[in-house]
């Protein structure tokens, strides 16, 4: 299963009715979790439901924007102005009773009053609603193949980037002897400093304590290749990978800190160490952008 990419676009045309039909626009944008806004014509609230509940079926992540329009003849009626029109029979009847007159509104003279009939949407019936849903399950389809095909790209892209922090780590590991010699050397010269300025033996094993805890990177290194591992075995499981992939990287994120803060001031090969955490750090914070892509 491949990872998939959160953005992408997708429509759906189809008919409701002979003489009407309707358009399913879906677009998608990387977000947190699952974040849904629906665009649907008035008095539609029950196939909202329904299209709500296929979204949640079918896509894990992302902010996912559905409209629906409906175009045509059927698609909208013409409906009563319900206060306008109640209110003048009612004021009728009552006038007839007050004055003992007999008799009922004219229907047509009333409907012809200004503002008595105006054009509104037209509900859905059943078996279109059945069309609507099965137009969703078609852009679905459709927004599902985009993902995939823009996950594809952002994978190549995080596997050569995996692949330069692998190298990266590798020339930092053969560069580890020469830096541990660098610091024995730096803390030697300043035993000789404190020697010469009467300092006390507690003094000087505190000093060779910071040159044990200082000069080996040994262990951020191992974390850093296990957790380069664990990303790749994630991208070949793929699914919904995203927030895995983007522990992972905090966690190499904090190795190539680590790293860099144990080699600082070191002169000779520290500096290639520093150079080499440098470009982890920019290796793992463009792969970062990516992630914040897929799903």
């Amino acid at each position: 299963m491949a990872i998939r990419s959160m953005t992408a676009f997708a429509q759906f045309k189809g008919q409701v009715r002979p003489d009407s039909s309707f358009t399913l626009a879906l677009k998608s944008v990387n977000h947190r979790f699952l974040d849904l806004h629906l665009r649907m014509p008035p008095q539609s609230d029950a196939l909202e439901i329904k299209l709500r509940r296929l979204l949640k079926e079918k896509v894990a992540r992302g902010h996912i924007e559905l409209t629906l329009a409906l175009d045509g003849a059927s698609a909208t009626a013409l409906v009563v102005n319900q206060e306008l029109v109640g209110g003048y029979i009612n004021v009728f009847r009552q006038a007839a009773q007050e004055f003992g007159l007999a008799g009922e509104p004219d229907l047509n003279a009333v409907l012809r009053m200004p503002g008595a009939l105006g054009v509104g949407e037209a509900q859905l019936d059943a078996d279109s609603e059945g069309r609507v849903l099965a137009g969703l399950s078609d852009a679905i389809a459709q927004l599902d193949r985009m993902r995939l095909e823009e996950g594809r790209g952002i994978e190549q892209e995080l596997r050569e980037r995996m692949a330069r922090l692998r190298s990266a780590a590798a020339e930092v590991e053969k560069l580890r002897a020469a830096v541990s010699r660098a610091y024995l050397e730096k803390v030697q010269s300043r035993m000789k400093e404190l020697i010469g300025s009467h300092a006390d033996q507690d003094r000087i094993l505190q000093e060779a304590a910071l040159l044990a805890e200082r000069s080996d990177i040994q262990e951020e290194i191992v974390r850093l290749n296990a957790h380069i591992q664990h990303f790749v075995g994630v991208l070949e499981a793929g699914g919904e990978a995203g927030k895995k992939l983007d522990f992972l990287l905090q966690e190499m994120n904090r190795e190539a800190n680590t790293l860099l803060s144990k080699t600082s001031g070191v002169t000779g090969e520290g500096l290639r160490i520093t150079e080499l955490g440098l470009a982890m750090k920019a290796e793992i914070e463009k792969s970062r952008e990516q992630v914040q892509n897929v799903e």
